[in-house]
C-alpha cells in the first residue's frame, strides 16, 4: 500500500534569488557598467528633440486642462456661496 519512490530527494527549493559574488570588486563593477552603456539603444538628436516637444506639449495642455477646471470649481463655488 505504500507508494514506492524513484529513489530521488526533491529538491528545496527556497525561492530566493541567487546573491551576486560580492569579491568581484569595484573595478568589475565598472567594466560591466561600460559594457552595458555600449549595448543601449541611445535615441537620435532628432528623435531626442522630437521626444522632448512631445513631453513638453503634454505637460502644457495637463497644466492649461486643470487651470480650466480650477476656475471651474472656483466659479461653482462662487455661485453656491462657498468661500
Amino acid at each position: 500500500m505504500s507508494e514506492k519512490t524513484s529513489g530521488q530527494t526533491p529538491s528545496k527549493s527556497t525561492g530566493s534569488l541567487p546573491t551576486p559574488n560580492m569579491r568581484r570588486g569595484l573595478g568589475s563593477f565598472f567594466k560591466d557598467l561600460q559594457r552595458e552603456a555600449k549595448q543601449v539603444s541611445w535615441p537620435t538628436p532628432s528623435e531626442t528633440t522630437r521626444l522632448t516637444g512631445t513631453v513638453l506639449a503634454v505637460c502644457f495642455l495637463t497644466s492649461f486642462f486643470l487651470f480650466l477646471l480650477t476656475l471651474l470649481v472656483q466659479t461653482l463655488f462662487k455661485m453656491v456661496g462657498v468661500q
